[in-house]
């Protein structure tokens, strides 16, 4: 089936923030839309609320004065539901009660035409149970737009046991001639988005329970390295903990209990406070008028030198840190490629410097007999990162550890000396994310290029998890998680049956 015709008429029901932008957006593509709320005055006023966004975008030359007044003409405001009986397409963006919108689609089967098709924007409740008691549940599907929906280009397509290929193919290309980027998912407990994200933030909780860093340390390596737009906790405070811990705990209960989704105490202890971050004016951080700024712990060296000074000796193959090798090399620091120091490290002064492997420090200091050992953290870009997690081995001297600090300093890297422990930060929440990424591939809820537009354009990620897995290496990082799960001895942690398969094949996600 193809994408609905211009001419088709889409109705949408509930006028909040998301309801009122999905509207925007269809009637933007061209369709004439109409818009209901059950609360009296509601849709009239959230397109009056539509003009003023619209005449922002006018005074930013994003769309002519004309164009806003031809989009607010194809924008009507619904009396009641019969009113969508012409309507091709129905999305329902309402409260997230199951009852009340099975409610909303018994009338609507009711009212509007057998071909038309009804979509739920629902972020949590299952598609299949929507569907369950409708008379024609084929015509139900899930079309899960992200907030604010006229700017962010994902778009959940979500399919029951019952929705007909035809439909969801429709939603899915009227969805792409909408401006949006469309991924197909099976209807299973927080789709791809809501599933796939939880490591970001539960792995970034773990480590502020363990007294790894503090938050503001945490939130500042996983944007300086990572590329993350922001932290977990910065994050969570603006979404709301009442809202992402709720979230949480549905996909922990729908999945019986698995341990991989488990809440975290530290969050409860937020919303058991009322301390729901930006909205409540405290959260992991104060918002409270005159509060001082949380700042990032940054290690400092004891000693300054000048960079010609420094010399560092490199194995003949540096693996991923090749692009920090460049980076010494093109601010000045003498390399010089030697035999003796072990694959993939670097010798900076008295350190022998590492990418983690997902051991701790001191377990693979004693593991492989290394003196002045020193961990670095994994970076999205070594060439560009501003900020570096580093952790060391108890028999690292203060003298190696400082000639890390001082190097990296000189090259323009701020580094943050976090507790020893596994797979340090941003390793380890990428192995976490590609984890629970490759297992929503197995199961078949997406396809490897779904779940890395999902997170990229749902959540601006600065890499889908299986593309950043591919460009670690997959064996890698199933060495990662291996590794996680023997310090913990947690199923947390265990490594998705796709990670060891394809690891044990030495292949990839994206076959070349």
């Amino acid at each position: 089936m193809l994408a609905l015709k211009q001419s088709t008429v889409i109705g949408v029901i509930g006028a909040g923030a998301m309801g009122a932008g999905i509207a925007q957006v269809a009637a933007q593509a061209g369709h004439q839309v109409k818009l209901y709320d059950n609360r009296e005055g509601v849709a009239k006023s959230a397109i009056e609320g539509v003009a003023k966004q619209l005449a922002v975008l006018v005074e930013r030359k994003k769309f002519t004065s004309e164009q806003v007044q031809q989009i607010l003409a194809r924008l009507h405001a619904a009396d009641t539901l019969n009113d969508f009986s012409d309507a091709g397409l129905v999305v329902e963006a309402i409260v997230e009660n199951i009852d009340v919108k099975k409610a909303i689609f018994d009338t609507l089967e009711s009212v509007c035409a057998e071909g038309c098709i009804l979509a739920s924007n629902t972020s949590s409740i299952s598609i299949t149970r929507l569907a369950a008691s409708m008379k024609h549940p084929k015509r139900m599907v899930g079309m899960h737009f992200f907030n604010p929906a006229p700017i962010m280009k994902l778009v959940e397509v979500v399919s029951g046991l019952a929705t007909d290929i035809d439909v969801a193919t429709c939603v899915y290309e009227t969805a792409l001639n909408w401006g949006k980027k469309p991924v197909y998912a099976a209807s299973t407990p927080g789709f791809i988005v809501n599933r796939v994200a939880r490591p970001f933030y539960a792995e970034s909780f773990r480590l502020r329970q363990e007294q790894v860093a503090d938050c503001a340390t945490l939130d500042a390596l996983l944007r300086g390295a990572g590329g993350f737009r922001m932290g977990a906790f910065e994050l969570t405070d603006m979404i709301g903990h009442d809202v992402n811990y709720a979230v949480t705990c549905s996909v922990f209960e729908a999945y019986y209990g698995d341990f991989r989704f488990q809440p975290s105490l530290i969050q409860k202890d937020l919303v058991d406070a009322g301390y729901l971050g930006r909205k409540s004016g405290q959260g992991f951080y104060s918002y409270q008028d005159g509060a001082e700024k949380s700042e990032a712990q940054v290690v400092s060296a004891s000693s300054s030198v000048h960079v010609s000074s420094i010399r560092c000796e490199v194995s003949e193959d540096v693996g991923h840190l090749a692009g920090l090798v460049e980076r010494l090399s093109q601010a000045g620091v003498s390399i010089t490629r030697v035999s003796s120091v072990a694959k993939g490290c670097l010798k900076i002064g008295r350190a022998l410097l590492a990418l983690t492997d997902g051991r701790m420090a001191c377990e693979r200091a004693k593991d492989e007999q290394l003196n002045e050992l020193v961990l670095v953290d994994l970076a999205l870009d070594y060439q560009s990162a501003a900020h570096l997690a580093l952790s060391r081995s108890a028999s690292t001297s203060e003298g190696a550890f400082n000639d890390v600090v001082q190097c990296f300093g000189l090259v323009g890297i701020k580094v943050s000396e976090v507790v020893d422990s596994p797979a340090l930060v941003v390793m380890r929440t990428v192995a976490m994310l590609a984890n629970e990424a490759a297992d929503a591939v197995l199961q078949g809820v997406t396809s490897v290029e779904g779940v890395d537009t999902a997170m990229c354009f749902g959540l601006n990620y600065p890499k889908g998890p299986l593309a950043w897995a591919d460009s670690i290496g997959v064996a890698e990082i199933e060495t990662v998680l291996r590794h996680l799960q023997q310090s913990y001895g947690e199923d947390r942690y265990r490594p998705s049956l796709l990670i060891r398969r394809i690891a044990m094949l030495e292949g990839n996600f994206h076959a070349q």
